[in-house]
């Protein structure tokens, strides 16, 4: 079950919400955790129990580690135990498959026969509440949240599952209060159902609308000039309205029932370097990546040489995170080359390039990257990168053509504007906060996500629902 479908829409939303107001305030964590342990399991029953007990193995190690005292050998064995435990699951069902796969290859080049091995399947949002394992566990350690000592609590902000799936990835201390007491309201609950319907709509009408194009271009053997940078730039916005809309969705839920997520997106594709890119894209992931690798290498602590490296590691080790694929492992490469170049460039005293500059520059290097993070392959990663040098001819071959329709070329375009709409407002009404507008813009700040969830409803239903592009990760 996905947001973007019926069944979640129009099924499990209004049993949700009935069951979790009808409630007593007090008990309004159970309904959240069965029903978000139901929405789980409607995927794979089976893996609801490898969910349940990464939430009981990591509550016990924390209590105990609590009870021995963090800071004592017991506490640091515990604390080792929760961390290598947590990191064997997801070492296991993700990276598995990868390792036996890139064994064989070598095997078979050296002559001897592969071993046997049975595909292993990944269960749905293994990475994302792993990590909220390894965050809590970190954080109990560094004396930065209390230990909960409830069950139901912890594994509720394991569970909640607007953000079970694909985040954003939500730490403990961020909620904390809010499984504790939270606090509804109608205008809580209308900026919660105004946030859903634009995330339902980024991913239903922009997102989906591009999918079928992505899928064919990416698929061909030897895109041309035109084919190439098409789907670049086509898988460039639909992976940005996709997965921003599924954080939209996420936060807007939560704040329904009261919870308080973080942002996980802010314009990303505004920013004008790639640090800065990093601090508007996912950001949830890239305050987790900062602060429990970066920093914990050394951060920017042991001289220019030893920052450039732990840039690029943490970057590296943020691709792989993505997938079991030598073509994540190359998206990390590049942007842990490019965050160590920018940090080169600054320490050299250069001024920032011009933003009307740099903005482009950015882009260019996002988009080249996004590339190898589509491509099934680095054969059709590099396969894609000679298209786009004209290695492959210039125009829409007739395998593609008739595949490209005007509703996705139109798509395009009205994506590009949405993602440079705050700077071409900036000095319009637009730009201000509807209360300091007008009847007319604070009517059509309140009922345009409306239309656009309408729309998106009736694009739903003339086609199969899309998975969530972070759904694999």
């Amino acid at each position: 079950m996905i947001f973007a479908s019926f069944e979640f829409v129009f099924l499990f939303l209004p049993v949700y919400f009935t069951l979790y107001f009808l409630t007593p305030a007090k008990w309004r964590n159970w309904p959240v955790l069965i029903l978000s342990w139901l929405f789980y399991a409607w995927w794979r029953v089976d893996f609801l129990a490898l969910l349940v007990g990464v939430t009981v193995f990591t509550f016990a190690v924390a209590r105990l580690m609590d009870a021995s005292g963090v800071e004592s050998r017991r506490g640091k064995h515990l604390f080792l135990l929760g961390i290598l435990g947590n990191l064997s699951v997801l070492g296991y069902f993700k990276y598995a498959n990868f390792g036996v796969a890139t064994l064989n290859d070598l095997m078979a080049g050296l002559g001897f026969r592969p071993m046997g091995w049975n595909e292993i399947l990944l269960p749905i949002g293994l990475s994302f509440y792993v990590l909220q394992s390894v965050s809590y566990l970190i954080d109990l350690r560094r004396g930065v949240v209390p230990v909960s000592r409830s069950f139901v609590q912890y594994a509720t902000y394991k569970a909640i599952f607007s953000q079970l799936i694909a985040g954003p990835i939500v730490r403990y201390a961020e909620i904390a209060p809010d499984l504790q007491e939270r606090k509804h309201s109608l205008a809580l609950f209308g900026a919660g159902a105004r946030r859903f319907m634009i995330g339902f709509a980024m991913k239903t009408i922009l997102a989906d609308t591009l999918s079928p194009m992505v899928d064919a271009i990416f698929a061909l053997p030897a895109p041309t000039l035109v084919e190439s940078w098409t789907g670049a730039i086509a898988y460039t916005l639909q992976l940005f309205f996709d997965f921003a809309g599924y954080s939209a969705m996420a936060i807007g839920l939560a704040l329904m029932c009261g919870f308080h997520f973080p942002q996980n997106f802010n314009h990303p594709y505004l920013s004008g370097n790639i640090q800065d890119f990093w601090n508007r894209w996912h950001m949830t992931l890239g305050r987790f990546l900062r602060d429990y690798l970066y920093i914990s290498m050394g951060g920017n602590r042991r001289g220019p040489i030893r920052t450039y490296f732990n840039l690029f590691m943490t970057m590296v080790i943020g691709g792989l995170w993505h997938g079991a694929n030598w073509t994540f492992i190359l998206w990390g490469v590049w942007h842990g080359g490019m965050l160590a170049l920018h940090r080169y460039w600054k320490n050299l005293g250069f001024r920032p390039i011009p933003y009307i500059i740099a903005n482009p520059i950015l882009m260019l290097c996002i988009v080249l990257g996004w590339v190898t993070f589509r491509a099934p392959t680095i054969h059709s990663t590099f396969g894609m990168y000679a298209g786009m040098l004209g290695l492959n001819g210039t125009g829409f071959t007739d395998a593609i053509a008739w595949q490209i329709t005007p509703d996705q070329l139109w798509t395009m375009a009205i994506a590009a504007v949405l993602v440079y709409w705050p700077v071409l407002t900036a000095r319009t009404p637009l730009a201000r906060p509807p209360e300091e507008n007008g009847w007319a813009l604070r009517a059509a700040w309140t009922v345009a996500p409306m239309l656009g969830f309408v729309l998106g409803l009736i694009l739903l239903y003339s086609r199969a629902a899309v998975p969530f592009l972070y759904f694999q990760f």
